[in-house]
């Protein structure tokens, strides 16, 4: 295996060789809380996303 691969082509390798398609809403679905975690610290759109909750 090369160092130089990201981990979003691992992931991939890995979805394509494993057959595990059922993972991959539950990757995006991480993928999209930690943006939201990190969105919602410490910018203006921060009481907007609060009010989702």
């Amino acid at each position: 295996m090369s160092g130089n691969r990201s981990l979003l082509y691992e992931v991939w390798s890995f979805l394509k060789v494993r057959k595990k398609w059922w993972l991959l809403p539950l990757i995006i679905l991480l993928i999209l809380a930690g943006l939201l975690i990190i969105f919602g610290q410490s910018s203006a759109l921060s009481p907007f996303i609060y009010a989702l909750g």
